[in-house]
């Protein structure tokens, strides 16, 4: 199975790249963590997104707030599908983040979830990888069906005190 590189501009955006981890964790999906910017480290996050697809990346997450340009350095540098996380800041509650996440020129496209969207950034990548992945379409498709489960039994629970 492929890998997910997960890049996150700065380690203050652990807690939201942990989301992912979490979700790539229980779909038994291989993957790595690092710490590149676009703007301290452009070298070495040039570097990782040329040779992700050779080191058996099959898609990335770039996880970036305020100006985040990560996503669309790492997606300027690979044709692997590159997800970008959006996160929030202090400053302007993450639409900052979302727009530069968003607002790719044509030719170099990046996925972008939610704002702090961490754990779908892992589900799109995994219905990527699942594409070509039975067994990770079925696990995607229990997954699915537990989900609903969850929402009905809380459905009926609500109903019942009505």
């Amino acid at each position: 199975m492929k890998k997910i590189a997960i890049i996150m501009g700065s380690d203050s955006d652990l807690p939201i790249v942990t989301k992912a981890t979490d979700m790539l964790k229980s779909l038994d999906i291989p993957f790595e963590v690092h710490v590149y910017s676009a703007h301290r480290t452009p070298v070495e996050a040039r570097d990782f997104a040329l040779s992700a697809r050779e080191n058996g990346f099959g898609a990335i997450i770039a996880a970036a707030g305020m100006a985040a340009h990560l996503a669309g350095a790492i997606a300027a540098n690979t044709t692997l599908p590159v997800v970008g996380i959006p996160c929030k800041s202090s400053n302007l509650d993450g639409m900052d983040a979302l727009l530069s996440t968003v607002q790719m020129p044509t030719g170099i496209p990046v996925a972008t979830v939610a704002i702090n969207g961490g754990a779908n950034a892992a589900l799109l990548c995994a219905q990527i990888l699942a594409v070509e992945d039975k067994e990770l379409a079925a696990k995607l498709d229990a997954k699915r069906a537990s989900d609903a489960a969850k929402v009905l039994e809380k459905d009926a629970a609500i109903s019942a005190q009505f």
